[in-house]
């Protein structure tokens, strides 16, 4: 069975696919194709952000696939900005107005702090009034559930400290190299599924020679085995990718890794993001 067909069953009992399509970087006009052709090659997890200023061609391609919306996982986020209830709902009506959809099946906080101040200052009440934004749109039915994304383990607890809904997904950087163990664990205890942004790494990975030569004794890619190594870990895996031809190998990944390497992938440390270190997430703070 093709790894597009398989689901993990988020705390609430909705099916969420264990492959999506990230679209970070791509264009708002150049995005609808790359969701409809996503489509049509079979996946059905499709994950954007207010941040990204796609989400209006993310809906257009999702409301013109041939595909039934019902059978669609569609995920987007709350803007790191904004730490107060009023913007928050806002945002919230904001993306399903923007995306022409009548509800979202995920939404998360896109990080603890704002961009600007990454894992800078304090804004533990600024997250719970957006949670609790978000909260009441997942009991009017808008959005289906919710979550968060780049918070540390403290982050988490400030929300579960007054939580009427316990996050259903926490989105992180995941990649062999840079392997939260701690983080994911945390998060399997408490039933929140983690997704793994950026499993290869936003390229940076594709010329380390331990990851070549591990993908080399499995006769695969680098994507292909980065991507399995973050299915094996028991996250969801969102590699971004406009090309419909490395979106059909990327799902190309029904082989296993052994235990011994997927303990050597664990313990490595890669972290060099070349020109993308400049964005806050691969900044290592």
């Amino acid at each position: 069975m093709s790894i597009l067909n398989e689901n993990y069953t988020l705390a609430n009992g909705i099916g969420i696919p264990k492959l999506g399509l990230g679209t970070w970087f791509i264009d708002d006009d150049k995005v609808a194709d790359a969701v409809t052709a996503a489509i049509e090659i079979g996946y059905r997890n499709i994950d954007t952000a207010q941040a990204y200023g796609n989400e209006r061609g993310v809906g257009e391609g999702v409301r013109t696939s041939r595909v039934a919306r019902d059978e669609l996982f569609v995920s987007t986020k709350l803007a790191a900005e904004i730490k107060d209830y009023d913007n928050a709902v806002a945002a919230i009506d904001g993306s399903l107005a923007t995306m022409g959809l009548d509800y979202i099946d995920l939404m998360l906080i896109h990080s603890p702090q704002p961009w600007g101040d990454f894992r800078g200052g304090d804004y533990a009440d600024g997250n719970r009034q957006a949670w609790r934004a978000l909260e009441d749109a997942y009991q009017a039915g808008n959005i289906r559930s919710i979550g968060v994304s780049n918070f540390q383990q403290q982050d988490l607890e400030n929300i579960l400290a007054g939580a009427a809904v316990v996050p259903h997904v926490n989105q992180l950087l995941v990649h062999a190299g840079n392997t939260p163990a701690d983080l994911l664990s945390y998060c399997e205890d408490r039933g929140i599924l983690v997704q793994a942004y950026s499993p290869i790494a936003h390229g940076g990975i594709l010329k380390n020679a331990e990851v070549q030569a591990v993908a080399e004794k499995y006769g695969v890619s680098v994507p292909q085995l980065c991507i399995r190594y973050t299915l094996q870990l028991g996250t969801v895996s969102l590699p971004k990718t406009a090309n419909p031809e490395h979106m059909r190998t990327n799902a190309q990944v029904n082989f296993e890794i052994s235990e011994p390497d997927m303990d050597a992938l664990l313990n490595m440390t890669a972290q060099d993001y070349g020109e993308h270190s400049r964005f806050p997430v691969y900044s290592g703070k």
